[in-house]
């Protein structure tokens, strides 16, 4: 009978097999032929905002997928853009904010249009991988886990972009059998110790990043084997979790000049989210 590991190592190492027969499961041709064959007729934020299928596509693709409510928001992300340094992508908490302004700017022409070839390439990927490990969660969270960690990991530059990502975060706990940090004022030892046991330079390296994930899901499944009741939960952006209060949260917003605010209702940090990531980006 196959854990943690073996489905894992089954996956990643004939990655390409899995992502070619998760692209043909029909809920995820379809999303992705309705996606490749209408984007290029939105030209504005306002029409892509308000085209239910194509804004939850996309969400999903850059792990925004609960967020799909707060639409005040996601159009402020986008009108805001990205160039200036205190706009509202910039300071929410992770990358996939910026990473999702960036992808839609709809001002910009050539390879950079949300229309491009080579935009609606890598949508339509990531929108294949999140799928990918979404639906091995279901079965076995560790797989989706494992598969985030390899995938998130290496874009992450110092301790506390761990910090402030529930899912690198729980694969290092889970790796060193660290206790949750009890207090906000311990963040900065917490980052210090991470960036000692989980160096950026590993991170990067495919050999020794394919190690530490396998370190994850021979822990992983040491703690939460087939017999344990329990296991890890993922923070996939694709389910609808607690995601009311969107126009709080864009009137706080307005109210602090796009200053940095917790929008993830799914995690509750440490510290503010969008500090964590101020200190992620600052390297």
């Amino acid at each position: 009978m196959s854990n943690t590991t073996t489905t894992y190592l089954s996956i990643a190492d004939n990655l390409a097999r899995y992502q070619k027969l998760e692209a043909g499961q029909p809920s995820v041709k379809t999303a992705t032929a309705y996606y490749k064959a209408n984007i290029s007729k939105v030209k504005t934020i306002g029409e892509f905002v308000d085209n239910y299928r194509l804004l939850s596509y996309a969400l999903q693709a850059y792990g925004l997928g609960d967020q799909i409510s707060n639409t005040a928001l996601i159009k402020e992300v986008l009108e805001q853009g990205t160039s200036n340094p205190h706009a509202l992508a910039n300071t929410l908490p992770n990358a996939n904010w910026k990473t999702f302004a960036s992808a839609f700017n709809f001002s910009a022409s050539g390879a950079g249009a949300p229309s491009s070839a080579a935009s609606v390439s890598a949508t339509t990927d990531d929108y294949n991988e999140q799928q990918l490990e979404a639906d091995q969660g279901q079965s076995d969270p560790g797989v989706e886990l494992a598969l985030y960690f390899a995938r998130v990991a290496p874009t992450v530059t110092n301790g506390y972009g761990i910090l402030a990502n529930k899912n690198l975060l729980e694969v290092v706990q889970t790796i060193f059998g660290l206790a949750p940090t009890a207090s906000a004022s311990q963040i900065d030892e917490e980052a210090k110790q991470i960036s000692k046991l989980v160096p950026v330079q590993e991170l990067q390296d495919p050999t020794k990043l394919k190690s530490l994930v396998e370190r994850f899901t021979a822990a992983y499944d040491a703690k939460y084997g087939l017999s344990s009741t329990s296991s890890l939960t993922v923070d996939s952006g694709n389910t609808q979790s607690n995601v009311s209060a969107a126009s709080s949260i864009l009137a706080e917003v307005v109210s602090a000049n796009s200053s940095a605010l917790a929008v993830e209702s799914s995690y509750s940090p440490l510290i503010s989210p969008s500090l964590l990531a101020g200190l992620a980006l600052g390297g």
